[in-house]
């Protein structure tokens, strides 16, 4: 998989060809740098994870966000990506990675394609879960996070998170790299 893959700089460049602000670019590298870390105690725990795909994935997960801030993005992300001629399972991330996921019966009040837009692969639910830990460009704890989501999300969203960080902390144990 990983030949595919666009390098980081080329990856950085999509960003800021796509528009994105600074902002958002040091956001995903701040996304990108704590999903390698827990790729990498994955990868340590005897789990077969593709680092590279998390990687790059993780630094194009908000290209969306050059178009829309809103729930969108992820839909605007992934048309960005398939545009750029980018393997599926960057735009799979890309589709996947806000909140704990988008459920069918959600995604269809939204207006969006049928299609699955929660994370399902190691790698997705790896950005997905470091996306959630990041706010702006610094890491903050899952609580926090739960508590911000909690005003806007319905309670079920919030579920999915809690569950995302249940089932990432079972497969990382007391990971270093979580803050």
């Amino acid at each position: 998989m990983s030949e595919e893959l666009p390098s980081r700089e080329k990856a950085l460049k999509f960003l800021r060809e796509a528009g994105c602000s600074r902002n958002v670019i040091r956001h995903c590298k701040a996304v990108a740098e704590l999903a390698v870390e827990i790729a990498e105690a994955c990868r340590e725990k005897g789990l077969a994870v593709d680092v590279k795909l998390v990687e790059i994935g993780a630094l194009l997960h908000d290209i969306g966000r050059a178009k829309t801030h809103t729930v969108h993005h992820a839909i605007v992300g992934a048309k960005i990506a398939k545009s750029l001629g980018l393997p599926e399972p960057v735009i799979s991330i890309i589709k996947r990675h806000v909140g704990g996921g988008i459920t069918p019966e959600e995604a269809e009040k939204l207006g969006w394609p049928k299609d699955v837009y929660v994370p399902v692969t190691l790698e997705e639910k790896i950005v997905s879960y470091a996306d959630k830990l990041i706010e702006g460009a610094r890491r903050v704890r899952i609580e926090k996070t739960i508590e911000e989501f909690s005003k806007e999300l319905p309670p079920q969203a919030i579920q999915r998170i809690k569950k995302l960080h249940e089932e990432m902390t079972r497969l990382i144990g007391d990971c270093k790299c979580l803050p």
